[in-house]
């Protein structure tokens, strides 16, 4: 007698490719061979999406904290994007030396690696801020081309300022109720650009230093560019070796 398979849903933590998959084979493409993956398979999608959101297993969806939305679109990646563009910011001290960095993938390979936007007295949230900025320009121009994206940030800050809280800041005449809007002029900027292009891609959160591959290669270049300085968002040109950009100071 024939009978039927429960569907299951593998978590990606750290892999060529991170996310939840409905296919193991799919999902063995991103881990095998590849040092420090990170998964485990799961038999709900709720459970699958609270362990990947938390950045580590789930024991029980009633054991994890619940977690406030960070964006309006959903904080997993479950397909396969054209592109998928990570970024990060630092800064050292906090305010100082502020840098961005951001980490390109096309069909799930690394092929472009990104920083700069030094300024000497940002914070984390400005660089953060900038590195966003810098990887929704990136995606406009690739939704434009027809293909889809996905820009992952670790900063709730940024992902909220663009895509929760601006509707509301602008309705008000660009206030809020209680104090000043910081960074108000680029927070306008990215969400004209964002309220163009929003229903073109998706906007996620990660979780930071869990060993996400993407994520982490972002934070060593907004270190690179606090360490070096560099004003311009510059291309990395060395050679991209995963193992020794991961070998950099971290954020």
């Amino acid at each position: 007698m024939h009978r039927d398979v429960a569907q299951k849903y593998y978590v990606v933590w750290a892999g060529r490719r991170t996310g939840i998959f409905t296919d193991w084979d799919m999902a063995r493409q991103q881990v095998d061979k590849f040092a420090g993956a990170r998964y485990k398979s799961f038999p709900t999608r709720e459970e699958a999406e609270l362990a990947f959101r938390a950045g580590r297993p789930a024991a029980s969806p009633a054991k994890l904290a619940p977690k406030k939305a960070v964006s309006k679109t959903p904080a997993v990646a479950d397909e396969a994007f054209d592109i998928q563009i990570y970024c990060d910011g630092a800064c050292e001290p906090n305010p100082g030396n502020a840098g961005s960095g951001i980490a390109v993938y096309r069909k799930g390979i690394l092929t472009e690696l990104w920083y700069g936007l030094h300024h000497p007295r940002g914070t984390n949230n400005t660089a953060e801020l900038n590195a966003l900025h810098q990887a929704l320009l990136m995606a406009e121009a690739a939704t434009n081309a027809g293909e889809t994206v996905q820009v992952l940030s670790d900063s709730s800050y940024a992902i909220n300022c663009v895509s929760v809280w601006a509707a509301s800041w602008e309705k008000r005449g660009w206030s809020k109720k209680n104090g000043e809007i910081k960074n108000l002029e680029i927070i306008k900027t990215m969400y004209a650009l964002y309220t163009r292009i929003g229903p073109r891609l998706r906007l996620t959160h990660v979780s930071a230093h869990v060993g996400v591959e993407g994520n982490e290669l972002a934070d060593r270049m907004a270190m690179l560019a606090v360490q070096s300085r560099e004003k311009d968002l510059r291309r990395y040109t060395d050679e991209i070796d995963v193992a020794a950009v991961l070998r950099m100071r971290a954020g």
